[in-house]
């Protein structure tokens, strides 16, 4: 399974293996650790979009995720998983965008009633 190094009693993970224990790690909640292991495996494969698409789970930012998950739409056009994910992460995006956009023009036409309110009743009391 694994490879012999130089000292001929330690075993070194092959690359299956060591992408095997960086799922388990990540699955554990160990995400730095998962994250050296998983780089070790890209460092070795750079297309292997397993790593990939767990380097983008355990990403610590959105943008992250997105570079992981827009890598594994290069090698793999048809990745549904990384299509879906991205196609979520958009519609969140437009939907928050949305709802300040709602917020601001609420506010705004709560301040031109108010500004008819106090232009009226100015009018009202000077006449």
């Amino acid at each position: 399974m694994g490879r012999i190094t130089g000292t001929g009693s330690e075993k070194e993970p092959n690359r299956e293996e060591l992408l095997q224990m960086a799922i388990r790690t990540a699955k554990a909640g160990n995400r730095e650790g998962a994250r050296v292991m998983l780089r070790q495996v890209l460092s070795e494969d750079k297309r292997n979009e397993r790593a990939i698409m767990w380097m983008a789970k355990i990403s610590s930012s959105k943008g992250e995720r997105r570079q992981w998950l827009e890598r594994a739409l290069e090698i793999n056009p048809d990745n549904g998983q990384a299509k879906a994910t991205l196609k979520k992460m958009q519609y969140r995006r437009s939907a928050r965008e949305n709802r300040t956009l709602l917020i601001f023009g609420v506010v705004v036409g709560v301040l031109v009633v108010l500004l008819i309110v106090v232009v009226v009743a100015i009018i009202v009391s000077t006449t």
